[in-house]
């Protein structure tokens, strides 16, 4: 029987920013009486479900733990509002969200991107969204056949499952918003699935899903789903840092980050007991034990800055989405 998905507007979106009613974390990290910094709040969004995500994250936080010295907390935030809301208002320190909701971010809270992954060594920190069918699709061969069509996206502030597909749709001469019934899954795997479930004919979702995670849980075959359009390359996931932390703090934050690759976390003792082999693409590393480093299972994390995000505000020039304007 099939489901049927409500679409979300992204003016109810814009409204969530706007507002401030998304889900965030109710305190910043801890300071003493004479203002020493003791805890750190670390927050991220789920792409899957949040046990899965906390526990990618883990190594990571045991060695930003190890490294500074002071207790590092984890928040699954329920949406890329949520986590923008918690740092305006100063309430998460540490972040790792889509570089869309950067883009939100940066025009509201006081913050920095420091670092982000890379899949493989040599590999560049940049990402890429997939278009899908299901196999047996035969009347989509490229977004312009998207006309007409129910399109699953992932989030209205995800730049692999909604801004980048979106302006790919437009340079094609197709307009999401009136061209095509647009369904907002939630989550890259659950666009995945809905896919699958028949509840859309197209769907979008960041590459690493498609070509690993998903596979590697068995959650998803190589012959279930055709890809009929591959994005440019998009500026990966990253790390952002509050400016209210010492500069110090914020400087050991991105040394840590940068220091430490999946293999060299599992030989730190990072993720003791839950180490897997490295993959085939780690080249002279694959088969030793790894960490999985992060919510995109990365092979390190390497250094960026505010101008590797230009793409997306050429992105959100392309698409006009109001959502690259709420809180503006």
């Amino acid at each position: 029987m099939k489901r049927t998905l409500l679409p979300l507007s992204i003016s109810l979106l814009a409204a969530v920013l706007v507002a401030g009613c998304g889900e965030s974390p109710n305190a910043r990290g801890a300071e003493s009486a004479d203002g020493e910094v003791t805890e750190l709040v670390f927050a991220a969004v789920p792409t899957e479900q949040s046990d899965e995500l906390e526990a990618s994250f883990a190594p990571v936080i045991a060695a930003l733990e190890q490294e500074l010295d002071i207790p590092v907390s984890f928040e699954a935030v329920s949406s890329n509002a949520g986590v923008i809301e918690a740092q305006v208002a100063e309430r998460v320190d540490v972040a790792v969200y889509g570089a869309f909701s950067y883009h939100l971010a940066r025009e509201q809270a006081d913050v920095t991107p420091v670092a982000v992954d890379i899949l493989a060594p040599e590999a560049e920190p940049a990402i890429h969204s997939y278009g899908m069918v299901r196999s047996d699709t035969t009347d989509v061969e490229s977004l312009a056949d998207t006309a007409g069509k129910d399109v699953c996206f992932t989030d209205p502030a995800s730049t692999t499952g909604y801004l980048a597909p979106a302006a790919g749709m437009i340079e094609a001469g197709i307009n999401p918003d009136s061209d095509a019934t647009k369904v907002f899954a939630g989550g890259h795997d659950t666009a995945v699935s809905s896919l699958l479930a028949g509840d859309c004919d197209v769907a979008f979702a960041a590459a690493t899903f498609i070509d690993e995670l998903l596979p590697a849980r068995g959650q998803l075959q190589p012959d279930q789903v055709e890809k009929v359009w591959t994005s440019p390359a998009i500026p990966g996931p990253p790390f952002v840092v509050g400016n209210w932390l010492p500069e110090d703090m914020r400087t050991k934050i991105t040394d840590t980050l940068t220091k430490y690759d999946a293999v060299s976390a599992a030989e730190a003792g990072f993720c003791e007991g839950a180490e897997q082999p490295a993959p085939e693409a780690w080249g002279e590393q694959a088969g030793e034990p790894s960490c999985k480093w992060g919510g995109t299972g990365a092979f390190a994390f390497v250094p960026t800055d505010d101008e590797a995000y230009a793409t997306i505000r050429e992105i959100c020039e392309t698409t006009q989405a109001e959502v690259c304007t709420a809180g503006e």
